[in-house]
């Protein structure tokens, strides 16, 4: 997903994926976690150091932040914020080990690609408000 932003944004993709995740309403933090736990993701407490809503930060630049949560289920997922110049990119990686893990993402699968739209647009529309 992709999001237009004005070229004077001049937050880290950390300090987005903040905005995108921990400054959702809270009934949209709590159906994501739900969520996430329902899919057998290993999510830490929140908040927690090192983690952008339970999910621990992996790898970190200005421009990139890479969060990752093991699995419990074998399926494995990882959020990546990118900042570019006019634009802030969220993508999804799911790694599904397993025939349990696919049956548990059949269900989301579909979901997926327009929670992922709305959390992202939501956040950029709180942030340029």
């Amino acid at each position: 997903m992709l999001a237009d932003l004005d070229p004077a944004q001049n937050r880290t993709a950390e300090q987005w994926a903040r905005t995108v995740l921990e400054d959702a309403p809270s009934d949209t933090r709590q159906a994501l976690t739900q969520g996430w736990t329902a899919l057998g993701l290993q999510l830490r407490p929140a908040p927690s150091e090192g983690c952008v809503l339970g999910w621990p930060v992996r790898r970190r630049t200005p421009d990139l932040v890479l969060l990752s949560a093991g699995p419990t289920r074998g399926l494995h997922g990882e959020l990546l914020f990118q900042r570019r110049p006019h634009a802030l990119l969220l993508a999804a990686f799911i790694q599904l080990d397993g025939e349990r893990a696919r049956a548990l993402w059949a269900p989301a699968e579909n979901r997926h690609p327009h929670v992922m739209y709305q959390v992202l647009e939501q956040a950029v529309s709180r942030a340029t408000a």
